[in-house]
């Protein structure tokens, strides 16, 4: 049985990620990108699908574990009855994918043991392993090849590689699990202490351009670089998460690989780096979106893989269990190839936030948008998938509605702001007006009083507090307060709001989930919106509250079960925290910003 969610720590080195369990088990890892093929899949299985095990070989009388101030090298400190040790787990940041494992003694002596399992495509080849030298091995699959160099000797023991050592005071032993094409010569070991050093030096100059977010500095800082960890530095695209298929309900179906870059992330991100002075990473996400869009409108996507690759074909993994027995373990998101809105709204909406910013203009932007609209024109009075993904049909959602009115009226004000465009701001705004008057008509309930999940429904969604949230209606008009109340009322759990009721809507699942996070997030910014700090700061807390004892969140909670649940770390999560820290800390709150109509 894997750990429990939060039990898991994150180390990465903005090319891939690796899980490390709070037992020392590093349970999951893609090699050499977030969305290749583990090697290390005994999150979604057990230890025979893969997994790397450094641990004291006696009980554990305690151990504890931190980050390494304003890094991702984690430290592990056990105690046993004959003494100290610690181990030191990073992947060094650079060109090159490895893992670093370092086992150092304190005080007394304290015997380990080393359990190295490599099983690629996902748990389900076992490598062919020999050894290159009595300190080397070697394991190859197609083509890929791992390099374990150690300090002490391994021996093969059914299929797996273990050791057995023990450390004294100053002494250490060293681990490192390096990636590269099976066809390429042997290349060269690392140099850890510079790799390790480098990477501690390189990590902590990230963190330090971060501003004083008052009493939220440690959360947002620890956000920042989980986000950091989570983008492909190659390329700029963040991941919305670093694993796949951890379920939303545990044994159910609602399983997705979320090892992708969103376009829905895009504004919210974008407001989180600018907001914290990260100019240079808003810009290459920014130069991510821009290139991955580029292209005939019809053919926009949700989501692109890490370079922008549009082909994310959906497949599951039957040799998989599932983690906790959740099956279908997927890989690829058939939400992909969905029809969604609302995006064309977020494009929007971080183009014209960029500039609001201080990003200088993009020259593509203005052709891009000049294709984009048009075809939006065409479309939004069509019914869509809407931002939850649904599988269950298409409806028209209020929220990609109100979306659509967004990439409009961000349009119309930014065109307004010179001569030449003028006319066609004004065009941009009568159809923004049009989208406004046709959701205000046709979105409310029956009773005409809140606004309902999708027109003739009467369901309640959290993604309508971005009515409020983008300025499509101001936050004290009548409809809008009735919609919260009734938020509140029908979609609270234990004080954490669910997107949707999946008990009563249809969305083509197995009913049932968790709390979404963020959604939560966007309640507080409301209250922000509406001058209730003492709530907005009493929910961040509770929200904040949530994170594991190293300030990761996953998607969702249950609260009921007192667990994370869905994909972790979550990009959408950690964004919630950093964004509603500044809209509590300054007067000045990025929430105003955008919920103000653009007026640049």
């Amino acid at each position: 049985m894997p750990a429990q969610i939060e039990d898991y720590a994150l180390i990465g080195n903005c090319r891939s990620a690796a899980l490390v369990n709070r037992d020392g088990a590093l349970d999951w890892l893609c090699l050499p990108r977030f969305d290749a093929p583990a090697v290390f899949a005994a999150l979604l299985g057990n230890e025979e699908n893969g997994r790397w095990r450094i641990a004291p070989s006696d009980p554990v009388e305690h151990s504890t574990r931190r980050y390494l101030d304003d890094t991702l090298v984690l430290e592990t400190t056990w105690t046993t009855a004959s003494g100290r040790a610690r181990v030191l787990d990073c992947m060094p940041l650079g060109e090159h994918n490895a893992v670093l494992r370092i086992v150092e003694g304190l005080a007394g002596e304290t015997a380990f043991e080393m359990d190295l399992v490599l099983r690629f495509d996902y748990g389900r080849s076992v490598p062919w392993v020999e050894k290159l030298d009595p300190l080397t091995l070697s394991a190859v699959a197609g083509p890929d090849r791992l390099i374990l160099r150690s300090s002490t000797q391994t021996h093969g023991r059914d299929h797996h590689s273990v050791a057995r050592f023990r450390v004294g005071p100053g002494e250490r032993q060293v681990f490192s699990l390096c990636h590269q094409a099976s066809h390429l010569p042997v290349q060269p070991g690392c140099d850890v202490d510079h790799d390790l050093q480098q990477t501690i030096d390189q990590w902590q100059a990230f963190a330090a351009r971060c501003p004083e977010v008052g009493p939220y500095t440690g959360l947002v800082r620890r956000s920042l670089l989980t986000l950091k960890a989570m983008t492909y530095a190659p390329t700029g695209g963040m991941v919305a998460a670093v694993t796949t298929s951890l379920p939303e309900r545990v044994g159910g179906e609602r399983n997705w690989d979320y090892r992708y870059c969103w376009l829905r992330d895009a504004t919210m991100t974008l407001l989180a780096l600018m907001n914290l002075g990260y100019f240079d990473e808003a810009q290459a996400w920014r130069e991510w979106l821009l290139r991955s869009v580029a292209g005939n409108p019809e053919q926009m996507q949700i989501m692109y893989g890490l370079a922008g690759e549009r082909d994310l074909a959906e497949f599951t993994l039957p040799w998989l269990p599932g983690y906790e027995r959740s099956q279908p373990v997927r890989v690829g998101n058939a939400a992909s190839e969905q029809r969604q809105l609302d995006i064309y709204g977020e494009l929007a909406d971080a183009m014209s936030q960029a500039i609001k910013g201080g990003l200088p203009r993009h020259p593509r932007s203005s052709a891009i948008a000049r294709s984009i609209l048009p075809y939006l024109q065409s479309i939004w009075r069509e019914p869509d998938e809407g931002i939850w993904e649904v599988r269950g049909g298409r409806q028209h959602f209020v929220h990609s509605k109100v979306m659509a009115w967004v990439a409009f009226d961000r349009a119309a004000s930014l065109a307004e702001t010179t001569e030449e465009d003028r006319e066609r701001g004004a065009y941009y705004r009568q159809v923004a007006d049009q989208i406004r008057n046709e959701v205000c008509e046709r979105g409310l309930d029956a009773s005409r009083q809140y606004f309902v999940q999708a027109y003739g429904s009467s369901e309640l969604d959290a993604s309508l507090l971005q009515i409020a949230l983008t300025g499509f209606l101001p936050v004290q008009d009548p409809r809008f307060l009735r919609t919260l109340e009734q938020i509140e009322r029908r979609l609270l759990r234990n004080g954490l709001l669910l997107r949707y009721d999946s008990d009563s809507c249809s969305d083509g699942l197995t009913p049932g989930e968790g709390t979404f996070l963020v959604c939560s997030f966007w309640l507080a910014d409301v209250y922000v919106l509406l001058g209730r700090q003492a709530e907005a700061q009493a929910l961040y807390e509770r929200l904040t509250g949530l994170c594991n004892d190293l300030g990761l969140l996953a998607e969702q909670y249950d609260p009921a079960g007192k667990r994370m649940l869905g994909n972790f770390p979550q990009a959408f999560s950690h964004i919630g925290i950093i964004n509603t820290a500044l809209n509590l800390h300054r007067a000045q709150c990025p929430v105003r910003d955008r919920a103000r109509t653009c007026n640049l």
